[in-house]
């Protein structure tokens, strides 16, 4: 029986390489976005995964984009809380509109889509809930406390879903990436990018299809004994 899996962020970078992933294991996946049509449709045409489009920030187009999920492919097994949005600043100069953007896009939406497949998951007596939390995080980052409040926060809440799903057989894990080559690191400049690099021990960034592999790992049928952890996958930067 094939596993039905959610990957939020689903069409780039991690979220892509990860719906990918699971495809190829033989999941029906369904990869959900939240703005750029044309990458999506080229995502979906090249792929073949079904992409679906909502706010994962907003409370009921998630309890109505999973139902069109469930309709189309069937019952969530496996879901991966992966999108995330960044709106830096130091907090003097932080808006307040992109402090709660960045907390309802990243954290908010772990509860979100959370809610959605819970029961579902607890009455058939499987589920699998992976969250993609940061470095940041753990280690924190000057210049994104927005970030690095909400990727904490993802951390203490898999640890908590983790306790109340255990015994209805739905683990929840998280990863905890580092630098990793997508179009969100791409974006910083180049003299700060060199620096961070060269603070990772194994000196480059990671790529979209390690973590990819990483969240296959805590996916499987087979990983019923892990639960309330988190992997860090950070090339040493960071051994939390």
């Amino acid at each position: 029986m094939s596993r039905v899996a959610i990957v939020t962020g689903g069409t780039r970078g991690i979220g892509a390489a990860t719906s990918m992933a699971l495809k190829d294991k033989g999941c029906d996946v369904a990869a959900t976005y939240g703005s750029d049509d044309e990458k999506a449709k080229a995502f979906s045409e090249e792929t073949g995964i079904k992409v679906f489009k909502w706010d994962v920030s907003d409370f009921e187009a998630c309890i109505s984009g999973v139902a069109r999920v469930e309709s189309d492919l069937g019952p969530v097994d496996i879901l991966v809380n992966n999108a995330g949005i960044t709106r830096d600043g130091t907090v003097h100069k932080m808006t307040y509109e992109n402090w709660q953007a960045v907390i309802d896009t990243n954290l908010g939406s772990c509860f979100n889509m959370s809610r959605a497949v819970i029961v579902g998951m607890r009455e058939r007596k499987f589920g699998r809930i992976v969250n993609v939390g940061s470095i940041n995080g753990q280690a924190g980052q000057y210049g994104q406390v927005n970030y690095a409040a909400a990727k904490s926060g993802i951390h203490g809440f898999t640890k908590a879903l983790a306790q109340e799903g255990a015994a209805a057989g739905v683990t929840v894990n998280a990863i905890a990436p580092g630098y990793v080559d997508t179009d969100m690191v791409a974006a910083v400049p180049e003299r700060v990018l060199e620096k961070i690099v060269g603070r990772i021990p194994v000196g480059r960034l990671g790529k979209a299809t390690e973590i990819a592999r990483s969240i296959l790992f805590l996916t499987d049928d087979d990983a019923g004994f892990i639960t309330g952890s988190t992997l860090s996958i950070n090339g040493g930067q960071h051994m939390y």
